[in-house]
């Protein structure tokens, strides 16, 4: 494949039209003992009951998870995570792994160095002060929720400050706080704050991709235009 050349198959919506789950809703689309990235137990939970057995996640249900710190409890509907899985086996055997996938598929970045957290050229130093060095992209494997919601995915160049778990430091927490109040509050139309926006950042332990900085960012009732302004 000629390098950035668009795989119509790995892309996440075809994949999902395409991709069919085991007849047996319990079965799993990969040896149980080599799963394609660290499942928790909630993850594990929803591998073992199908859609109807799951109710998806509200508005107030999000904002009470974020608030309390259970990022771990943010679920997708079982049959949509047997497909991410699938889909992140089948992407790590064409690309290597789902953090090229995105790196040659959707962001379109050209790191300096070939592994580890990896380091890219900078137009500012400062996270998220420069559009080319970020880009805003919807979360092709989004959480379950109800209907209005949206679910975007931040992508940084430049890495957050965290502490040794990857949580936010207080000033990484400034940082994302300031930005997303410009970017997407403020073009939200958001009157209270967590009316129309909420936002998080997965410790460590959470990501299924580490190498590349990113946060999540949930929207709701948002006209369509401003969704197509932000993820253009």
């Amino acid at each position: 494949m000629a390098p950035n050349a668009i795989d119509i198959e790995s892309q996440p919506l075809t994949f999902q039209s395409t991709w069919k789950a085991n007849p047996d809703p319990t079965a799993l689309p990969f040896p149980r003992d080599n799963p394609p990235f660290a499942l928790t137990p909630v993850d594990w939970h929803q591998l073992s009951i199908t859609d109807d057995q799951f109710t998806p996640h509200t508005w107030e249900d999000i904002h009470h998870l974020i608030s309390i710190g259970q990022l771990d409890e943010l679920k997708r509907w079982p049959s949509f995570l047997k497909a991410y899985l699938a889909w992140t086996a089948h992407v790590k055997a064409k690309f290597g792994s789902a953090t090229q996938y995105l790196l040659q598929q959707r962001l379109f970045w050209e790191p300096l160095n070939a592994s580890g957290s990896f380091k890219f050229e900078l137009a500012n130093e400062t996270p998220f002060a420069d559009p080319r060095d970020y880009k805003i992209i919807k979360n092709d494997w989004t959480y379950a929720v109800t209907e209005g919601i949206s679910h975007i995915v931040v992508w940084s160049k430049k890495p957050l400050p965290v502490d040794e778990a990857g949580a936010l430091t207080k000033e990484g927490r400034q940082i994302v706080q300031d930005f997303v109040k410009r970017e997407f509050r403020d073009k939200a139309g958001e009157e209270v704050e967590g009316g129309k926006v909420q936002w998080f950042k997965n410790t460590t332990i959470l990501q299924s991709v580490r190498a590349l900085e990113h946060i999540h960012v949930l929207v709701r009732d948002v006209d369509e235009e401003v969704l197509k302004q932000w993820m253009n």
